[in-house]
């Protein structure tokens, strides 16, 4: 029963902060936009378009192609998503929010998300050697597993 309540409080939650999302950046709040930001937000992989309008579809059949690149790019500019190249040619998205890496295995383009402090504090001395504070960076890493 705890669990059930637990669950419910974390959707209102997320419910609650999406429309806070949806303020911060002046637009509407339209069925389709929810449904597209839930779409991504619940996403354990790194959707491409058409996959974001395939899950988007399965929930609202009246949400077209043109609404999910629409809505894409309105969430790509208010900073709320992300746009990944993994180098296949597709841009991927995910939900934007704390910093974290990309491992692109590129055999399955499975991508494993990391977090590696010391990585990041050399990121931070490399550009101070050169005379930088990093304000920002992206780093995808692309690699074949090792079969032991």
């Amino acid at each position: 029963m705890a669990e059930i309540q637990k669950k419910r409080y974390k959707l209102a939650c997320q419910k609650i902060w999406n429309e806070v999302k949806f303020l911060k950046i002046g637009v509407r709040i339209t069925l389709p936009r929810k449904i597209i930001l839930e779409v991504i937000e619940s996403s354990e992989d790194h959707p491409d378009v058409d996959e974001i309008y395939r899950r988007a579809v399965a929930k609202d059949k009246s949400i077209s192609i043109a609404t999910v690149y629409r809505t894409i790019k309105l969430f790509e500019e208010a900073n709320i998503i992300e746009k990944l190249d993994i180098g296949d040619g597709r841009a991927r998205y995910e939900e934007a929010g704390a910093h974290h890496e990309h491992l692109i295995d590129v055999d399955t383009g499975d991508i494993i998300e990391f977090q590696n402090e010391e990585l990041e504090e050399m990121k931070r001395q490399v550009a101070l050697k050169m005379g930088y504070e990093l304000v920002d960076h992206r780093l995808e890493l692309f690699g074949k597993k090792i079969i032991k």
